[in-house]
This record gives C-alpha cells, sequence and structure tokens, in this order.
C-alpha cells in the first residue's frame, strides 16, 4: 500500500534544494524516516552548547529564529528561516555542540530529516553535497541590522550627478549580431554586412570570437587598394577582440572604446574571448542611447510642444526606470530623478493648458501632487491623485474665479490621462470641484476633517496630507500646511483616529505565515502589495511624524530615517520601515514593468522561493511598527 504520508512529505521537499536535486526514489526513501514535529510559539529546537540532535530540520510550515548568545548573555537573532529553510546541519558535518539557538518564532511544523539515511545519499550525490557544505559554510545574515540591508534594494551612499545617472545605465546591446569563419572573402563579408546593413561582423572559430571586422577596415584596407576583395577577411580583422559580460555600463564601454581606440566591444558569456558571442555593442548606439538620459529628457519636457510628444518622453522615462532598476541602481536615488521627471511633466502641462484658457489666472494658485507622487514614490503610470488651491477672493468673485481653476483642471487631468496617468476612479482631481478651493476653503474643509473626523474623513486627510505642490504658489500650501498642524495640535484626538485607521491593513501574513490573498473579483488569489503591505507602513510613517510635526517630508523612507534621529530607542526599527519601504516599492515597479501594469497585484505562482522570503522579512517591519503605534496611542482594536 502507498505511503500517503511520505508522499505528501516528499512533494513538499522536492521543491526545495537540496532535496530538488534527489531523484524521486531517493526522496521516498528519505521521507519514509521523516518525522513531523509540531512546536508552539516560543519553544526551542536546540540551544547553544546542547549536542547535535540526529537529523537535521526543514520548516514546514512556520518561522524559526536562530540567534546567538552576544557578550552580555543575551539572545539576538541573526537569522530566521521560513518554509522550506533548512537548518541544524551542524551534525552532518561535525560532531561538536550547537553553537546557536534555534527557538520558534510562531506555531510551526517542522520536518526532522534523519542523518543516517540522508547522509549516505549526499555523499553519493555531488551536487547534495556541494550545496550542503555552501550552506553550512555561509554566514547567517540579519535582513534588518543597518549592516545587511540589500536583499531588493542597494542603498549605497554615493552622490550621484544626473549625467553619472546615466553613466551608469547597462549599455545598449545589439543580439542579432553577424558572424563568418575566419577565411570568408572580403567581397563575401562585405556583401553579408550589407544585406543586413550593420557596420561590424564578428570573425569566430566554434562561436568563439577571434576578430571584428568594421566599415572602417574596409575603408583603410580594401577601398585604398592595399588588398584584393578577394583576400581572406582574416587579413583585415581587429584581434584580438575585446571582450566584456553583459552586465557593463555606458560609462565603462565608453572609457574601454578610449582607451584602445575602438569602436565596438563583443559580449561573451563570461566576459572573455574564451566563451560564445551574446552581442555587441557599439559606439553609435551608445551615442543613441543618450535620448534616455535624464538631463535631456528634462530639456525634451521643457520643450515639448504637444501631448503627444510628452508621451513619446514618458516612454522613455520608463525605459530609463528599466535600465536603473537592472544595473541595481539605489532606489533612493532613482526615487529623486523620477519625481523631478514627473513633475516637470506636470508643470509642463500646466503651462500649456494655461496658454490655452482665454484669459490668464485670475489670482495666484498652486497645484498639489497627493498620494505617490506627492511622496516622491510614483515610479510607475499609476492613477492621479490632485488637487488645487487658490488665492482667497471675495464672496462675489468666487464661482467665477473657482469656474475658471475647475476648466484648468479639467484640460491638464485631461492631458495627464493621455500620457499615461489615468483618472482616479474616486474622483480624487483638482477637476471635482470638491477638490479645487480657494485657501480659505481648504482650511475650513481640514478643520472638519480634523475637528469632527468620521471613517471617510479619516481616510481624506490621509491622502491630502501627502502633498507637494508641482506649481504655483509656494506660499499657498506652505499657509494651508500650517494651518492643518495648528489643528492637530489643538485637537490631540485626531492623531488617535488616524493612528487607529494605520492598523486598518494588519501585517500580510495569515496562518502558518501564508501570504493573505484577494478571496473575490478579478484580482481573486492575487496578492495586493498596494493594500497589506506599501500602505500599513505609509500610514504608520505618516501618523508617526505627524506626531512629531515634522514637516516638508513626505517621502515615506525619509519619514522613517527621521524618526529614527528623534527616536534613538526605536532607531532600528525606524531604519528596517524605511528599508522595507523601498524594498517594496522596487518589488512592486519590477512585477509593474515586468506585466505592463501597476504592479499592484501580484501572481504568488510568479514568485520564486526566494522572491517570496524576502518580502515575508520585509513583512516584519509592518507588525513591529504598528505594535508601536497600538501601544502609543493605546488602540485596543483594529478599525473595521
Amino acid at each position: 500500500m502507498k505511503n500517503t504520508i511520505a508522499a505528501r512529505i516528499a512533494d513538499f521537499l522536492k521543491e526545495f534544494p537540496p532535496f530538488s536535486l534527489l531523484e524521486e526514489k531517493q526522496l521516498l526513501t528519505i521521507s519514509k524516516d521523516v518525522k513531523v514535529i509540531y512546536m508552539e510559539k516560543g519553544k526551542p529546537v536546540f540551544r547553544k552548547g546542547e549536542n547535535g540532535h540526529e537529523h537535521f530540520y526543514i520548516v514546514n510550515k512556520g518561522a524559526i529564529d536562530l540567534q546567538k548568545i552576544n557578550e552580555n548573555g543575551e539572545a539576538e537573532t541573526i537569522d530566521k528561516c521560513d518554509e522550506g529553510d533548512i537548518f541544524g546541519l551542524r551534525p552532518l558535518f561535525a560532531k561538536e555542540n550547537y553553537l546557536i539557538n534555534a527557538d520558534t518564532d510562531e506555531e510551526s511544523i517542522l520536518y526532522a530529516i534523519p542523518i543516517s539515511i540522508f547522509k549516505p545519499i549526499a555523499e553519493n550525490n555531488s551536487r547534495v553535497g556541494n550545496f550542503l557544505i555552501e550552506s553550512f559554510a555561509s554566514n547567517t545574515r540579519n535582513p534588518y541590522s543597518p549592516e545587511h540591508r540589500g536583499q531588493l534594494v542597494t542603498d549605497n551612499t554615493v552622490d550621484f550627478k544626473t549625467d553619472a545617472m546615466y553613466e551608469l545605465q547597462p549599455v545598449p546591446i545589439v543580439k542579432k549580431i553577424v558572424t563568418v569563419p575566419p577565411e570568408t572573402t572580403i567581397k563575401t563579408a562585405a556583401n553579408l554586412m550589407s544585406n543586413k546593413k550593420v557596420g561590424s561582423i564578428l570573425i569566430t572559430e566554434n562561436e568563439i570570437p577571434i576578430g571584428i571586422v568594421t566599415d572602417m577596415d574596409f575603408r583603410k584596407m580594401v577601398a585604398t587598394g592595399r588588398l584584393s576583395i578577394d583576400t581572406s577577411v582574416s587579413e583585415i580583422m581587429t584581434s584580438p577582440v575585446i571582450c566584456y559580460s553583459r552586465n557593463i555600463t555606458i560609462a565603462q564601454a565608453q572609457l574601454t572604446m578610449m582607451k584602445h581606440n575602438i569602436n565596438h566591444i563583443c559580449i561573451t558569456k563570461d566576459g572573455t574571448p574564451n566563451t560564445r558571442v551574446k552581442g555587441i555593442v557599439s559606439e553609435h548606439d551608445i551615442i543613441v542611447s543618450q535620448a534616455n538620459n535624464p538631463s535631456v529628457l528634462m530639456k525634451a519636457i521643457k520643450r515639448a510642444r504637444s501631448t503627444k510628444k510628452l508621451k513619446k518622453v514618458r516612454n522613455k522615462i520608463t525605459q530609463l526606470l528599466r535600465g536603473y532598476l537592472d544595473h541595481n541602481i539605489p532606489l533612493t536615488h532613482i526615487s529623486k530623478i523620477f519625481f523631478e521627471l514627473n513633475d516637470a511633466t506636470i508643470k509642463r502641462i500646466i503651462d500649456r493648458c494655461i496658454e490655452k484658457m482665454e484669459t490668464p489666472p485670475p489670482v495666484n494658485f498652486a497645484w498639489l501632487s497627493l498620494g505617490s507622487q506627492g511622496r516622491k514614490e510614483q515610479l510607475l503610470h499609476t492613477d492621479q491623485d490632485n488637487a488645487l488651491v487658490f488665492e482667497d477672493v471675495p464672496e462675489e468673485k468666487l464661482e467665477e474665479t473657482k469656474e475658471y481653476f475647475l476648466k484648468l483642471s479639467k484640460k491638464v487631468t485631461k492631458r495627464l490621462s493621455i500620457i499615461g496617468y489615468e483618472f482616479c476612479p474616486a474622483e480624487m482631481m483638482a477637476r471635482n470641484p470638491d477638490y479645487c478651493l480657494s485657501l480659505k476653503e481648504w482650511k475650513e474643509q481640514f478643520s472638519d476633517w480634523i475637528v469632527e473626523p468620521g471613517p471617510d474623513q479619516i481616510l481624506l486627510c490621509s491622502i491630502f496630507f501627502d502633498y507637494d505642490i508641482s506649481y504655483g504658489d509656494v506660499k499657498l500650501s506652505n499657509e494651508l500646511a500650517d494651518h492643518i498642524y495648528k489643528e492637530i495640535e489643538s485637537y490631540k484626538k485626531f492623531l488617535t483616529l488616524l493612528a487607529a485607521s494605520a492598523l486598518r491593513n494588519p501585517t500580510p501574513l495569515g496562518f502558518f505565515r501564508q501570504f493573505l490573498v484577494e478571496h473575490d473579483g478579478e484580482n481573486k488569489d492575487f496578492f495586493d502589495i498596494k493594500k497589506r503591505a506599501i500602505t500599513p507602513l505609509t500610514d504608520a510613517g505618516r501618523v508617526l511624524s505627524l506626531l512629531y510635526q515634522v514637516k516638508n517630508i513626505s517621502n515615506t523612507a525619509e519619514r522613517f530615517e527621521k524618526l529614527a534621529q528623534l527616536e534613538p530607542a526605536n532607531k532600528e526599527l525606524y531604519l528596517a520601515c524605511s528599508y522595507s519601504s523601498k524594498a517594496l516599492l522596487k518589488f512592486r515597479t519590477k512585477q509593474g514593468l515586468r506585466h505592463k501594469d501597476s504592479g499592484r497585484f501580484i501572481n504568488l505562482q510568479d514568485l520564486s522561493k526566494e522572491d517570496k522570503i524576502k518580502l515575508k522579512r520585509c513583512f516584519k517591519s509592518i507588525k513591529d511598527v504598528q505594535e508601536l503605534i497600538k501601544f502609543r496611542f493605546e488602540i485596543s482594536s483594529y478599525l473595521p
């Protein structure tokens, strides 16, 4: 009779290394002797100094904290094992006691793998052996400590100028290359280049590059009559070929070309002339790629005379974003550059729309970008959130003035929609009369929201607290901000309600650390990374910043970094939140670029185990900061 328990265990194990490297028969042999262990939260699996067990372990459900003992005798978490992670390998390699603690971080189910059964199989499978040795020898990492950030986002503190950011983009590679063997005649090679419309041809033997011939070589060696067209192409080729791997930057390529006085670089599998050709880089292609230089794009935005041209520039900005992410440029720098490009686009559209109005604006006004653009976090084309505030006018002029700005706002929002920023489904846009108000009306509106807040008012407030002026008179937005902070100071209860609202989306993990997914609708079974992960951190950063009356900082990561300065006791938590907010934004952006959408809804089936673990590590920050808010504002339960 088939052992169904062993079969289920084998089905689980085969999804994770090193078990994925075993044959099905070997897996079943191991699975028959696996012990299934249920452990409550906070229980030890083993302790430092304890004799090695007869098993090592893999997490089936739950999470395990691996802890070292510091100089004060206190346990410090150095790594966390999630679903599919193995730990307790020491008995496989050394007859020594355990050097760390392993405790359950929550209710967990472990599979205990017998060493006596597994070791002979591992010794006869080199790939399994290598995996285990590397796992045993590698250091554990704590993603929440300052020195170990960088799982989803690199955060190097480099001061890039705009042009330098361009030069750090990946170089444009042409993958459709033309190759010939060395005995090919010059005439044949020239005809082939002409037919394929290329400026160079690679000379290869067994797909290995041994030389390159360009248009310049034909001019120097053939057109001058020095060599016959029936001569072998190897007589005029440049050899050896300068080779790089595919991750070469524009700056590296330019320096290499200048150093070697060449205008082509060969891209091979490992960056040496000893492996297969993967593509070619030309000086011409680099020059063409300068159209994606941020400074060039900025000039193009300012010169654009139509919405159609602005849309083309926006497409190039998306290409620039893809290049930066591919080359792992720090998200802090990416966000700043893209905020400026987005902001310049909004300014240009407003300028153009004012030109199309019959008369200039009757009074000074300010265009406010809300939401992700207001927080300098808008990298993808998401829906637009904006508002307009204009100078106070006499009562008899109010409707006429408002009508002018509503007409202007409709023109602006329409053009923003054309270039890719969809209309807000909730109509939180300046074209809505509710969000196109005089300064006095806005002050009264915020006072109502703060003094007598209901659930809807709290939600509206949370959106409008993240604004940045994109166009117009900064005095108007500053005066409005001063009024808001004064009101909050007078009505402390509002912050408590805002804090409770920040807890409306609890930790994104359910029972046994499973992702909480949508249960119905068109996104059924998808993970909503905005609602369940990004928004909780955004809400937490906002309410804590308002508590400290932090002004002129709306970016979530920067808010937490400021909080780390203001609260040294919680510095590590706030820096972990800052890291997680950038990591989650970067993850969403990559998903959006891959699927050509907003990146909000993620199919978990498409994620690797590594991606899932990285996301879960970010989720710990959400849980911890929400616990802090719950305690600080004395909130007994989440809002419905």
